[in-house]
């Protein structure tokens, strides 16, 4: 069986994409998460985990709706493939399981991407804080009360 995982890292994004390219996969079931990947526990990925069989493949749109660091990516693959569930990326075309090699390979070249994209999100996003605090902004507006 396919399983479908879904990730937006906040409440004003939306899964409509990943769900629609997941559905169209194949996948029988699809759990979901508003919330970012740098957290190690997320309900929906937990209840897809806890779901899933041996025999099963549980199916990401991107490698990083899974996570985005590479310890953890490689932490849970790992643990799905010592219980037969196969792990599969649509976008990046990757399958890893305990028989491919190759998919390994590429599994562990893409989990460092997406943990190198992260950082790069971090720097910029602490670039932006430094050089909104020199302009004398602190990230709120105060309002005249």
């Amino acid at each position: 069986m396919k399983i479908g995982y879904a990730r937006v890292s906040t409440g004003l994004q939306n899964l409509n994409l990943q769900e629609d390219r997941l559905n169209t996969h194949g996948c029988e079931k699809i759990f979901n998460d508003h919330m970012s990947g740098s957290k190690s526990k997320r309900p929906g990925l937990d209840k897809a985990i806890e779901f899933a069989r041996s025999g099963d493949t549980i199916v990401v749109w991107r490698l990083d709706r899974l996570g985005r660091n590479m310890e953890d990516l490689i932490t849970l693959v790992n643990e799905l493939n010592e219980r037969g569930v196969s792990f599969h990326s649509l976008e990046e075309n990757i399958t890893m399981d305990k028989s491919s090699s190759t998919g390994q390979l590429l599994f562990h070249l893409f989990a460092a991407f997406a943990e190198f994209e992260r950082n790069l999100i971090l720097e910029r996003s602490s670039a932006g804080r430094i050089a909104a605090r020199a302009r004398g902004r602190y990230g709120v507006t105060l309002l005249d009360i």
